[in-house]
């Protein structure tokens, strides 16, 4: 029997588990099983590795996307320019390959809803998602900044310094944060709302719940909201085909 699971942190409500299960399901793959791997420290890892039989690939995600990265043998040279990796791929050899499909959702999702309009963006956040999502903005010709609770290397924006020129000058946002997951609904990142327009794109990397508050915030200025839905499940088909079973 085939292993595949999801590596990170308090992840019992994770969507690959749910979403990998369904597949099999669907698609009457029987030698298959998807587990969730809940450590609290990295360093478990490598007993993961060790003690699973047939564990053929991983999924990673918070907040272990780059932490993983020393432990494995090899990266893919586009997780290695992004400096996240989110898919894991065991040879037959025992060895770890590192891949990234965080920017192949992303580009697929954003694409259709981009205009003339769109050349700059603000992405929310510093975690190894932001990495994906800015690699491929660059990609796409859309210059970003990060924005952070605090100043440091990069990152030239934080929260308190965002105002409403900021806002207008930069027509896409992307929520890369935690900040308004399920259950904490209410939460959502400081931003002055008020200055969104209809020519602004909103994108939330959450997908639980469906709609966030960021995401709300942004419909009451008639912008374009995106959830993190479609993404997640083009990189899971995406790491699907990596593993190749």
């Amino acid at each position: 029997m085939n292993k595949l699971g999801l590596l990170g942190k308090n992840i019992s409500y994770s969507f690959s588990r749910a979403y990998f299960r369904e597949k099999f399901e669907n698609e009457k793959i029987t030698d298959t099983t998807y587990e969730n791997f809940d450590i609290d420290t990295i360093d478990l890892f490598p007993s993961i590795i060790k003690n699973t039989k047939n564990l053929k690939g991983l999924n990673v995600t918070i907040p272990f996307k780059e932490a993983v990265i020393p432990f494995l043998d090899k990266i893919n040279k586009k997780a290695k320019a992004i400096g996240a990796v989110n898919t894991i791929k065991i040879t037959k050899k025992g060895k770890l390959i590192g891949y990234n499909t965080d920017c192949y959702g992303f580009k697929k999702t954003l694409e259709p809803f981009l205009k003339s309009q769109h050349k700059s963006a603000l992405i929310l956040g510093t975690g190894g998602a932001s990495k994906a999502i800015a690699y491929t903005l660059k990609n796409l010709g859309i210059s970003y900044h990060y924005v952070s609770r605090k100043q440091s290397n990069g990152v030239s924006l934080t929260y308190d310094s965002l105002t409403d020129e900021i806002i207008e000058e930069h027509q896409i946002i992307i929520n890369s944060t935690p900040l308004g997951t399920f259950p904490n609904i209410e939460d959502c990142p400081n931003i002055p709302y008020k200055a969104l327009t209809n020519n602004h794109i909103l994108f939330d990397l959450i997908y639980n719940p469906e709609e966030t508050k960021f995401l709300k915030l942004g419909k009451q200025q008639k912008a374009t909201t995106i959830n993190g839905l479609n993404m997640l499940k083009l990189q899971a088909e995406k790491a699907w085909t990596i593993w190749d079973l």
